[in-house]
């Protein structure tokens, strides 16, 4: 006979889980088993989405489930975080609390039915109203969240705190471990069709690959720039497929689609065949189907049936793991290199970008341009660092002007949510103590989770939070110049200009160390200071509010 709680904390140390991100109260029985049987950490944000941004985080950094939990009153603020991770095809494990069948529809205090809000941002949503059903629902959960493509499962446990973890019954806590990482199985394309792609790629003049999450998933990128170097194939890649190849290397051309460089939407649009790889061909990474436009000529490889052919027809639809995919065509590709005179038009489009845009990235402005502030972090990233990117113009700076400079570096974007990039950075750190996470986020964004500094201090988690901060959400200006007609009335900056804050001061109060950032060459020192630094570090860099990012080549 075993208590659920015992069961639950049996498991997640079995599965290899080593944090909990979590707002009280909930499973409290869990909370002790978990403290008396395991080293689990139990990390306490404040806030539901921050407990899910940072479990997301984790999972992204490490290739493992992250794991999150909340009492009833919180799951739909828990549901709302887990929708990045949903769009990201990130493995998350969320579990709540939960109506209990003996006072449903009576009433109970703070209670609705939470379910139906997980249903459209999860791979699985159950409930768990009978202690036995534990253990083969959490193990259906681990299975669910790393197979296929990845994504979050929830797990509601009777109780508004998930009291049904006090209950006892005959339970095993069995494990398999295969489904405590991404990707569990690797499956296998046939080599005629590998063959057809091979054939196609070697036949087009002008071809490019599109490299997505998936091949960041699979962890893919080695097969992927040894078949681009094979067969002279320039790549670009999407926001979240951004460090499968060094931007530096003579064949990247950047990150294509709306948040963008220039340089890859050019080439995207000038190939004849374009070879997608672990990529859902999404709005934002073809610009909304224009880049390349629809009706162009197109391979594509995916370990998600349903990604193939969706919005671009396949001329051959591969259906397997992208890294054996790419390992088995450079082995059919044999020895022999095209010499491609298209891979060194490729390159100038890289070369005139970068000529285009030097005065900015190299500008001593003051305040400070973004496009120098990208250019500086591209030298300062260590080459083992985490890099974790929020959306709007923080995610078109970085995207677009920020290049990896190694392999060994890693590369994380929010999906869609601003705010994300702070709590998933917290999360990443979790995964990742050892390596350096840099945080990149503007104050619009910083200011949505700006609490869990202190939940960074409280435990000890060391990440380097670069903000962009030009007191304004002014990737907001455009669109409110246009709505009024051109420019935009001096009331209606109310809506994007904010109070000018100094967030180094507060966060010294808070207890981590707060330095502040006025001219380009004072950035190249705080940087440096941070890395050594034995505290979480918040780097604000005030910045020029009327810079806006590029809008994407179409």
């Amino acid at each position: 006979m075993m208590t659920g709680a015992r069961v639950l904390a049996e498991m997640l140390d079995g599965y290899g889980v080593t944090h909990l991100f979590h707002v009280p109260a909930v499973l409290r029985r869990t909370m002790v088993e978990l403290e008396r049987h395991t080293s689990i950490k139990r990390v306490r944000p404040h806030g539901e989405a921050s407990a899910a941004y940072m479990a997301d985080g984790f999972a992204r950094a490490s290739g493992r489930p992250g794991v999150c939990a909340a009492q009833v009153v919180g799951a739909h603020n828990l549901a709302a975080g887990l929708r990045d991770a949903f769009l990201a095809h990130s493995p998350v494990i969320a579990m709540t609390g939960g109506r209990d069948p003996h006072t449903k529809f009576r009433k109970v205090y703070q209670e609705v039915d939470d379910v139906p809000a997980f249903e459209s941002v999860t791979k699985m949503n159950v409930t768990i109203d009978a202690v036995e059903r534990i253990p083969d629902m959490l193990r259906q959960a681990f299975r669910v969240a790393t197979t296929g493509a990845p994504g979050p499962v929830h797990l509601q446990f009777a109780g508004n705190e998930g009291q049904i973890d006090a209950a006892e019954s005959k339970m095993d806590a069995i494990c398999e471990p295969q489904f405590a990482s991404i990707p569990p199985f690797r499956p296998f394309a046939a080599d005629a069709d590998l063959s057809a792609a091979l054939g196609l790629l070697a036949g087009a003049e002008r071809p490019v690959i599109v490299a997505g999450g998936g091949v960041r998933a699979s962890r893919a990128g080695d097969a992927l720039v040894a078949l681009a170097e094979r067969l002279a194939i320039p790549v670009a890649t999407s926001l979240n497929g951004k460090d499968v190849i060094p931007g530096t290397h003579p064949l990247s051309v950047g990150v294509v689609g709306t948040y963008s460089r220039a340089s890859a939407n050019r080439v995207v649009l000038d190939a004849d065949l374009v070879f997608f790889v672990g990529t859902e061909t999404g709005g934002m990474t073809t610009h909304f189907w224009k880049v390349p436009p629809l009706g162009a000529r197109v391979v594509q490889i995916d370990i998600d049936p349903e990604a193939l052919g969706r919005n671009y027809p396949a001329e051959v639809a591969i259906n397997a793991d992208v890294r054996t995919a790419l390992q088995r065509m450079v082995e059919l590709a044999g020895d022999v290199k095209p010499d491609r005179a298209w891979a060194n038009v490729a390159a100038q489009h890289v070369i005139d970008w970068r000529l285009e845009f030097a005065p900015l990235l190299e500008s001593d402005q003051v305040p400070m341009r973004p496009e120098r502030l990208t250019a500086e972090l591209t030298d300062l990233v260590p080459d083992d660092g985490i890099v974790v990117v929020d959306t709007g113009h923080a995610g078109m700076w970085m995207g677009g002007m920020f290049d990896l400079t190694s392999p060994t570096q890693s590369y994380m974007r929010s999906a869609g949510h601003l705010g994300w990039a702070f709590p998933a950075s917290l999360g990443a750190k979790c995964a990742q103590p050892d390596r350096p996470v840099v945080c990149f986020t503007g104050d619009s964004g910083f200011w949505y989770h700006v609490a869990e500094i202190e939940t960074a201090v409280r435990w000890g988690i060391n990440t380097i939070t670069v903000v962009n901060d030009n007191h304004s959400g002014n990737q907001s200006k455009r669109g409110f110049d246009r709505v009024y007609g051109g420019k935009q009335t001096e009331k209606a900056l109310e809506m994007w200009v904010f109070t000018e804050v100094d967030f180094a001061a507060l966060a010294e109060e808070i207890g981590a160390i707060g330095i502040r950032v006025e001219k380009p060459a004072d950035l190249a020192p705080a940087f440096d200071r941070a890395l050594s630094a034995e505290r979480p570090v918040i780097l604000d860099v005030v910045t020029d509010i009327d810079a806006l990012a590029p809008v994407a080549v179409e």
